[in-house]
This record gives structure tokens, sequence and C-alpha cells, in this order.
């Protein structure tokens, strides 16, 4: 039972950096224009 001492907060943790990383690539605009990059690569120059 000691070791979920160790194991809550680590695993909190994670997921607050992982929280965060999601709302930074938010605020960043990493999801402004999804399709563009896939109708990209079909296009000849």
């Amino acid at each position: 039972m000691s070791i979920l001492i160790l194991l809550i907060p680590i695993a909190l943790g994670l997921g607050l950096l992982g929280l965060l990383a999601f709302l930074w690539a938010l605020k960043s605009g990493q999801f402004e224009d999804p399709e563009g990059n896939a109708n990209r690569i079909l296009q000849d120059e």
C-alpha cells in the first residue's frame, strides 16, 4: 500500500503535464488547419 503514496502523485502529475501540453497546442494554433496539409500533399507544384 505504501507504493500507492508514490504512484498516485506521479500519475496525477503526468496527467496534468499532458493536459498542459494539449492546452499549449490549442493556444499555439496546432489544430487550426487539419486538412490543409492532407490536401497540400496531393497537389502538384
